[in-house]
């Protein structure tokens, strides 16, 4: 292996979420998480360019193992103070303590409290929130990480994601539409995949699309979205419609009946056709999770819109 090579292997490793993350899903990470780092700059004075920088490039965009298993996005260690719980995990040391939160949410509130209580940092309260290129540096000076590239990496991402427009105010609906729009991947693009079943916007499920994905890029809540589809868990399945807004009551008119297909349910009946399941449940005298018989008729409007 080259020296080149080496050079590159060793920069990745030291700054953990070079794995899984890509550009897609740094998108998906924006939109997820613009809104509170606007907030948190309003409440705090750090930039939101700074504070998503640090999320993506510690994080790999919500995807490391810290990420997922302790919902830490910064890479925080326990430290003396960390009264909360806690996970051991290989860094710069063997089974090196960080810091585990209830929500990610959490994660970005305790990194904004961790920059203010901290003296190292205080001088870069001093800049303009504007200054993202100083605020990247003064965090590599006071050493909030240990890559020598860790303030150009920052910048980099600043500038490839034009995150600095929300420093100065850009509006975070047009931010978000225009990132969407531009940078997606195009079997993400779920604004161009956007049809309507019963009048109801929906997403016809592709391989890669998650209930986290969609939810994301229409900057609708998770249970939100989940409870517009009748989910009490994420699963998903290719082919099968994801609405946008709460299901109807009964079909269109013009589809009263469904005639079971082989391995149908009517949890797929109800989404194929954009109808409550508790109401598809009701019009058919069915239990939840009852197994259907192929040709099996199901009723999508009740019986009195059926005479």
């Amino acid at each position: 292996m080259n020296k080149l090579a080496i050079l590159l292997l060793l920069t990745c490793w030291s700054l953990a979420p070079c794995m899984a993350e890509d550009r897609n899903t740094r998108k998906l990470y924006i939109q997820q998480y613009s809104k509170i780092a606007i907030k948190e700059m309003k409440r705090t004075g750090i930039p939101a360019s700074i504070k998503l920088a640090q999320g993506i490039l510690e994080s790999g965009s919500g995807t490391s193992s810290l990420a997922r298993t302790a919902n830490n996005h910064f890479g925080i260690k326990c430290h003396d103070n960390w009264q909360g719980a806690t996970v051991l995990k290989d860094d710069n040391k063997p089974n090196e303590c960080f810091r585990k939160y209830r929500s990610p949410e959490q994660s970005w509130l305790d990194h904004s409290d961790f920059l203010t209580s901290r003296p190292r940092y205080a001088s870069l309260f001093k800049l303009n929130k504007s200054d993202y290129k100083g605020w990247a540096r003064g965090l590599q000076r006071a050493g909030y990480a240990t890559n020598p590239q860790y303030a150009q990496r920052l910048i980099a991402i600043i500038e490839e994601e034009g995150l600095h427009h929300l420093d100065r105010g850009a509006n975070l609906k047009i931010f978000s539409r225009e990132t969407a729009a531009t940078n997606l991947d195009p079997r993400f693009n779920y604004r161009q995949r956007t049809g309507r079943v019963n009048g109801i916007p929906c997403i016809r499920v592709q391989s890669g699309d998650t209930f986290e994905t969609i939810a994301a890029y229409f900057n609708i809540s998770l249970p939100k979205l989940l409870e517009y589809n009748d989910k009490q868990e994420t699963s998903i399945r290719v082919g099968m419609n994801v609405f946008l807004k709460a299901k109807k009551n009964k079909a269109a008119r013009a589809h009263a009946r469904h005639r079971v297909q082989e391995g149908e349910t009517a949890y797929w009946i109800s989404q194929e056709y954009g109808i409550k399941l508790y109401r598809l449940l009701d019009y058919n005298y069915l239990k939840p999770n009852e197994t259907l018989r192929p040709g099996e008729t199901i009723f999508l409007r009740g019986y009195n819109d059926m005479q």
